[in-house]
C-alpha cells in the first residue's frame, strides 16, 4: 500500500544520475557518488532531471516518496554536487554585463525586429505550437511565484515590503480564483491539456528543466538572494510585452478565453510590477546591501542565458516542422465555453 499517495508520479529516468536518484527515492537503490554529479553535462537531460527531482521534494514531492527525503543528508550531498556543477557552468558560460545598469538596460527596450518565441507564436504560431509551449511552461507556471517567496525572509525594509506586494498579486491578492498558477491551469484546460501538477515533466526538454531549476537554485540559497532578485526582475520587466504577444497568439489561434485572459492579466499586472521591482525591490536591497549589485546582475544574465537556450531549442524544432517535446501530447479535447467554439478533437 502506498503510504504517501499525494504528488505527481516519479518521472522516467534520463540517465544514470536521474535513475539512481529516483531509485533512492523509491527505496530500491543507492545514490550516485557526488563526483559523478560533478562530472556530468550541467545542461544535459540526466543532470537536470536529477536536480529537478531533488528540488521537487521542497515543493509537492512525489507520490510514494516520504516527506523525510526533503532533508535526507545523503541526498543533499548529491544535490550540492549537482548545484556546484550547474552554478559553475552558468558563471563560466553566461555572457555577463559589467554593471547592474548595463544588465537592466536591454530589458527596458523592445527590439524593433524581435525573433524570440513570443514573436514566433504571435506572428506564425499554430495551435499545436501553443499547446506545446503551454505544456513545457507548465513546469514553471504551476509553481510560478513559489521559489521567489523563499527570498522574503532574506530581505528587510523596503525590499521586503515591495517583494511581498508583488508576490501578493501573484498569489491572487487573497482570492484563490485569481492565483496565477490557477489561471494558468485554466489556460491549459482551454488548450485541452492535463492540468495535473508535474504532468508534463517527462515531455519537457532539458532546456526547460534548467529554467525551472534556476529558480529553485537561487531561491533555496541565502547567499544567492541577490541573484534571485535579479531573476525576479528579469521575469517581471520582460513579462508585459511578451504577454501582449502571447495574448495575441492565443486570440489568433483560437486558444480560448481563459488562455487569452492569463496573458491579458500579465500585460496589466506586470507593467506595474516592473516599476516596483526596479525601484523598490532592487533599490531597497542595494540600499541595504550595495555589495550584492553584481549578484543581481548575474541573476538577470543567467536567466536570459537559459531562456535563450530554451528559445533556440523550441524555434529550431518548430521551424523544422517537428515537435519540441520528448513525448507526444495527448489528443486535444477542447473545453466548452458559452461564447466559444465548443468541444473538438485534434
Amino acid at each position: 500500500m502506498n503510504e504517501h499517495p499525494r504528488g505527481p508520479r516519479l518521472p522516467r529516468p534520463r540517465g544514470p544520475l536521474s535513475a539512481a536518484v529516483a531509485a533512492y527515492l523509491r527505496g530500491t537503490g543507492t545514490l550516485p557518488h557526488p563526483a559523478e554529479a560533478e562530472a556530468a553535462d550541467p545542461y544535459g537531460d540526466d543532470a537536470q532531471l536529477a536536480l529537478y527531482l531533488c528540488y521537487e521534494l521542497h515543493y509537492r514531492g512525489f507520490a510514494g516518496v516520504g516527506p523525510e527525503f526533503e532533508w535526507d543528508p545523503d541526498l543533499l550531498r548529491v544535490r550540492a554536487a549537482l548545484e556546484r556543477r550547474f552554478l559553475s557552468a552558468l558563471r563560466a558560460d553566461t555572457p555577463g554585463h559589467d554593471s547592474l545598469d548595463d544588465a537592466l538596460a536591454p530589458l527596458l527596450v523592445e527590439p524593433v525586429e524581435g525573433t524570440g518565441v513570443t514573436h514566433f507564436l504571435s506572428a506564425d504560431g499554430e495551435l499545436w505550437h501553443v499547446r506545446e509551449y503551454a505544456a513545457q511552461r507548465s513546469l514553471y507556471h504551476l509553481k510560478e511565484a513559489d521559489p521567489h517567496a523563499w527570498v522574503l525572509p532574506r530581505l528587510w525594509g523596503r525590499a521586503k515590503a515591495a517583494m511581498a506586494a508583488v508576490e501578493f498579486d501573484e498569489f491572487g491578492g487573497g482570492r484563490p480564483e485569481r492565483v496565477h498558477a490557477r489561471l494558468f491551469a485554466e489556460l491549459m484546460t482551454d488548450l485541452g491539456l492535463d492540468t495535473a501538477y508535474g504532468r508534463y515533466l517527462d515531455a519537457a526538454r532539458a532546456e526547460m528543466l534548467a529554467v525551472v531549476n534556476l529558480m529553485s537554485l537561487f531561491g533555496l540559497h541565502r547567499e544567492l538572494r541577490g541573484a534571485l532578485v535579479g531573476h525576479f526582475a528579469e521575469v517581471e520587466i520582460t513579462s508585459s510585452p511578451g504577454s501582449r504577444r502571447l495574448a495575441q497568439a492565443m486570440r489568433r489561434t483560437g486558444a480560448g478565453p481563459a488562455a487569452e485572459f492569463f496573458y491579458d492579466e500579465h500585460v496589466e499586472a506586470d507593467a506595474v510590477h516592473e516599476q516596483v521591482v526596479r525601484h523598490d525591490v532592487i533599490g531597497g536591497l542595494l540600499a541595504e546591501e550595495p555589495e550584492l549589485a553584481a549578484d543581481v546582475a548575474f541573476g538577470i544574465d543567467a536567466t536570459e542565458y537559459l531562456e535563450d537556450r530554451l528559445a533556440r531549442r523550441l524555434l529550431a524544432d518548430w521551424r523544422a516542422g517537428r515537435s519540441s517535446l520528448r513525448t507526444p501530447l495527448e489528443p486535444e479535447v477542447r473545453a466548452i465555453h458559452p461564447d466559444g467554439p465548443g468541444t473538438r478533437q485534434a
